[in-house]
Parts: structure tokens; C-alpha cells; sequence
């Protein structure tokens, strides 16, 4: 796939809805490259400078600090990774707002459960690739043949 640079709004519109119907990442702190697992991101159409994550307090992340994320859209036809900064969530309104029965699943004790940790990460530095593979190319591609120079995308550095 050949990624020509894109226009850095589109993408990340695209990124943004790509994360709606999907919002799930690989999240690792930096200073701890064993920490990466997969995590639920919680999205607020209004604040696209952050995203927010429920953990415990017994969690590697809790250490919280310089963190990056990658992600993968539901159809593969958008890539980002992005880098932020994980920091406790303490605002009462913004865990009311985030909450949900996904997690709940995962903390039984509720909203005051006393392990519960909502962290926000303020986002930073972002890397989005994008592209649209097409039925003609996927048939080309079962059939083993060369798609290098049919399938375009783009690609921006950009800030979230």
C-alpha cells in the first residue's frame, strides 16, 4: 500500500469515527513496555483532546505517566498510533458521564468501589494511516495478485 500524505483533518476525522464504532486499543506505558494490553477507550464526541480508561488500582497503570496507544479500526482501513499522558480522572460528572454496563462487569463494587481508577489521557503527538482496500483489490489479493501499486491511502503526523 502506498500512503501519500493526507489532509491531517480528514484523518483524523476518520480516526475519531473509526473509534466510535470501535474504540479499542493496545495501551502500554512508556516506561514499561511489558505493561501493554488491550483497553477500552472511553470517547466524548465534545472532547477529542482526550480519551478516558477505567482501571483498578492494583493495575500497571495506575502508575499512570507518558503512554501510547495503537489502534486498528473494526474494517482496517484506519491505523493510528498516538502518544498522551495518562493522568487520574477525579471529576465526579466526567465518571457519571463515562460510565456504563460494560464497566460495571468489570467493577461489581459500582462507582464507589474503592479499587476503581478513571484515568484520562490527554492526547498528544498522533501518527493516521488510511485506506480503502476496495472488492476488486480483496479479489486480487485471495487470488494472490499484485495490488502494490492499485491500493493508495493516507497518511498524516498530526496533533489530537
Amino acid at each position: 500500500m502506498k500512503y501519500d500524505q493526507g489532509d491531517p483533518q480528514e484523518l483524523k476525522d476518520k480516526f475519531w469515527k473509526a473509534m466510535s464504532a470501535s474504540p479499542y486499543v493496545m495501551l502500554q506505558l512508556d516506561q514499561d513496555p511489558d505493561s501493554a494490553a488491550p483497553m477500552t477507550a472511553q470517547l466524548d464526541k465534545d472532547a477529542n483532546s482526550a480519551i478516558w480508561f477505567f482501571t483498578s488500582r492494583d493495575n500497571r497503570f495506575a502508575t499512570m505517566g507518558a503512554a501510547t496507544a495503537t489502534f486498528a479500526s473494526k474494517g482496517h482501513d484506519v491505523f493510528a498510533r498516538f502518544a498522551g499522558t495518562l493522568v487520574e480522572e477525579t471529576s465526579r460528572e466526567r465518571l457519571e458521564a463515562q460510565w456504563n454496563n460494560f464497566v460495571e462487569a468489570w467493577f461489581p463494587g459500582g462507582k464507589d468501589d474503592p479499587n476503581l481508577l478513571m484515568l484520562r489521557m490527554d492526547l498528544g503527538d498522533a501518527s493516521i494511516w488510511a485506506g480503502e482496500l476496495g472488492a476488486l483489490n480483496t479479489v486480487k489479493m485471495a487470488l494472490g495478485m499484485d495490488v502494490t501499486n492499485d491500493i493508495k491511502g493516507g497518511f498524516a503526523e498530526t496533533q489530537l
